[in-house]
């Protein structure tokens, strides 16, 4: 199997090019880790919607967060198939399952169904389901910067 070239970047990230944006961005992003939320599942929420969204640049860097936030290889692994995995905890399975929705928001007439809000609330009470959903809509954010200006992967945040 040979490696294929991968095109350079159309752009820097936007975030860095406009001034104070990705401060403002960064100031979000903390306020989401202060709801409450294990970091390890923020992780897995982010890698999950990257994985969906295709941004290189986010796995990258989300892998190395993640490994540093104590994720395993095998976890890391089994994100992307985490429905049929019995490694993740039911919390984690409602916020993989939250973040699959919120990604996906044109793919059936009810995006984010009420069953799985309400799995989600049952493990997450108000201010971690509030710093879910800015950590999965931000990752969205981050995703469709980077895809949509071609930033590699490799590089870290």
């Amino acid at each position: 199997m040979t490696a294929t070239t991968v095109p350079p970047a159309r752009m820097r990230n936007p975030g860095v090019v406009l001034p104070g944006a990705m401060r403002a961005l960064l100031g979000v992003l903390e306020a989401a880790r202060s709801g409450g939320v294990p970091q390890s599942t923020l992780e897995l929420v982010h890698l999950r919607a990257s994985q969906i969204n295709g941004c290189a640049y986010c796995l990258h860097g989300g892998v190395i967060s993640a490994r540093k936030a104590g994720e395993s290889p095998e976890r890391l692994d089994a994100v992307a198939a985490w429905r049929g995995a019995g490694c993740f905890t039911d919390a984690e399975r409602a916020a993989l399952a939250l973040a699959e929705a919120a990604t996906r928001l044109d793919d059936r007439p009810d995006p984010v169904p009420d069953a799985v809000w309400d799995e989600a609330a049952r493990h997450f009470d108000e201010p971690q389901l509030a710093s879910l959903t800015l950590w999965i809509a931000l990752t969205n954010l981050f995703n469709r910067l980077n895809v949509t200006t071609r930033q590699p992967a490799g590089a870290t945040w």
